[in-house]
């Protein structure tokens, strides 16, 4: 018997239906079948045989999905409503009694917290194998020099280690806020029923405890018209997405004739259908496409849940397709990032001849006139004046007459010992290592980084408790 009296419209089964893509929660529906099995057996709701008939049929259904031998029929709205409707099929009428104390609303909160648990703690070691990968590389180019750019223009030389380790500490961060997101989603709905909680003494903390939640959501409300936890990865997911784009844009940029900075390894990159000298960096390209797209995931998703009245509303299963794909997005951005990290090949002494631009020096000059006395932003007047006097002449600074540098600087660059200042900070290494301050690109503070960076490597990012 049904509350309608005509069939719903092709055209709305087919807007309504959400089997074919939340099928991938079918390891969660069963997983927590199981156990909301034994607890209705615990508390006397079924009976130890109707228990084992339903243990006995997920597991069966269970193999058929895994199997891919699953017949999914017409009228399977849903992946939840399917296994019931599959189980029934084997269990008989034990099938029907897995629904007691339990709706679609709480069992689909739990399975979407339960996947993104699992999803949130795979980002964070995804993350940290990452960093791993770029503490290696920046420990085996330790003293490597290249410029640092502002505007992409050379502005002061760095370290290549201390450039890859500002990547690093973006990443410790985007780890941390996975750690978050599986604790966010650590909190097992199951139990509250449609919106008000069941008419039963149910046990959900056994439950919890099976399905390893770290607590129970403890208003029934809230925890049938929550989706935080959802956006919460999304939004980790697009921080990292976009942490991941710039890491591609350099790769790109470095990997140009023009730079000549890196090589890429082969197997992360393509090459061109008519032009046969071409090695595209197609996977760091895509680094920077693949950003947005998870980005949109997360607004999109604030668009479902924006303004919707408590508790559950049909608008919620959109979450689904918009975490799926941002999962799937990033842990393939991930790796790629991994692999073209772990093999790049850079061209030290490219870099190091890019480095070796006496113009980069200027910040430095100016601050060798301020430890003369003069005022910072007079020195950086002074500075300018000769860098324009070296550019218009096609001369180098070092290039610039004692005369000048008298005339423009005074008695800082006089005689013999002020020009001698004068030509030592225009050295490379006096240029690297002046940057003394702590978090600066000097060798003993790059160490520093490192030695910080080598007892954080194994920590998790705080994924392990959300597991």
């Amino acid at each position: 018997m049904s509350r309608f009296s005509e069939p719903q419209h092709p055209d709305f089964r087919r807007l309504n239906t959400s089997i074919s893509f939340d099928v991938r929660l079918w390891p969660q529906d069963i997983a927590q079948s199981r156990a909301h099995a034994r607890m209705l057996a615990a508390v006397g709701v079924v009976s130890e045989g109707d228990l084992r008939a339903l243990l006995d049929g997920l597991d069966e259904v269970g193999r058929e999905l895994a199997e891919g031998r699953f017949a999914v029929r017409p009228d399977d709205e849903d992946i939840h409503m399917a296994i019931e409707r599959r189980l029934t099929e084997i269990a008989g009428p034990a099938g029907g009694r897995l629904q007691t104390a339990r709706s679609r609303n709480d069992q689909e909160a739990t399975g979407v917290a339960l996947y993104t648990r699992a999803a949130a703690a795979r980002a964070a070691d995804a993350v940290g194998a990452l960093m791993e990968a770029l503490l290696a590389r920046a420990q085996e180019h330790l003293a490597v020099a290249l410029p640092g750019y502002t505007h992409l223009q050379r502005a002061q030389p760095v370290y290549l280690s201390h450039h890859l380790l500002a990547y690093f500490w973006m990443l410790s961060r985007d780890r941390a806020r996975f750690g978050f997101a599986a604790a966010e989603a650590g909190r097992m709905p199951l139990g509250a029923g449609a919106l008000a909680g069941v008419s039963f003494e149910t046990d959900r903390r056994m439950v919890a405890a099976e399905l390893g939640f770290a607590e129970v959501v403890p208003n029934s409300i809230d925890a049938v018209s929550n989706r935080d936890f959802v956006i919460d990865y999304l939004s980790a997911a697009a921080t990292c997405a976009t942490h991941l784009s710039r890491l591609g844009s350099e790769l790109v940029i470095w990997s140009s004739e023009e730079f000549r900075f890196c090589e890429l390894p082969d197997a992360w990159s393509s090459g061109s259908s008519i032009m046969p000298q071409k090695k595209n960096p197609d996977a760091a390209e895509l680094l920077r496409a693949k950003a947005p797209r998870i980005a949109a995931h997360l607004s999109a998703m604030h668009g479902v849940m924006h303004a919707l009245p408590l508790t559950y509303n049909k608008d919620m299963q959109e979450d689904k397709e918009h975490l799926f794909d941002a999962v799937d997005t990033l842990e393939l951005c991930l790796a790629a990032a991994r692999g073209m990290i772990e093999g790049v090949r850079f061209d030290v002494e490219r870099m190091r001849e890019a480095a070796s631009d006496e113009m980069i020096a200027a910040t430095d000059i100016a601050d060798l006139l301020v430890g003369e006395g003069v005022p910072f932003r007079e020195a950086h007047g002074i500075v300018a004046g000769l860098v324009r006097l070296a550019v218009e002449s096609g001369r180098t600074l070092s290039q610039l007459a004692p005369g000048e540098l008298e005339q423009a600087a005074g008695e800082a660059f006089a005689g013999a010992e002020g020009l001698a200042r004068y030509r030592q900070a225009l050295s490379q290494s006096a240029w690297l290592e002046s940057k003394v301050s702590e978090g600066g690109t000097a060798l003993a503070r790059v160490r520093e980084q490192i030695a910080l960076a080598e007892g954080m490597v194994g920590e998790g990012g705080g994924a392990a408790a959300g597991r």
